[in-house]
């Protein structure tokens, strides 16, 4: 395991965030992440579950960063599920 910077935005906000993330994290953890910084404070909460975007897929909650194929500096969005 190993940490890297990553790009994050999220639906709604303004503020691309440089986040660390260690490469076996799943996308839950990186959502809670990225929503850690933004979500209360310039996104309204949601009751309904993150999901990360990546490329234009949705990556699957249990996918590790590098199983989801996200290189150091990535871009990811992170948003509340339709």
């Amino acid at each position: 395991m190993a940490l890297f910077p990553l790009q994050a935005l999220f639906d709604g906000d303004l503020v691309v965030l440089l986040l660390p993330v260690d490469d076996g994290d799943p996308m839950t953890v990186v959502a809670d992440k990225v929503a850690h910084h933004v979500v209360d404070h310039r996104v309204a909460a949601q009751d309904r579950p993150l999901r990360v975007r990546h490329d234009g897929r949705t990556l699957p909650d249990d996918a590790t960063v590098v199983s989801a194929g996200v290189r150091p500096l990535d871009v990811v969005v992170v948003g509340y599920a339709s």
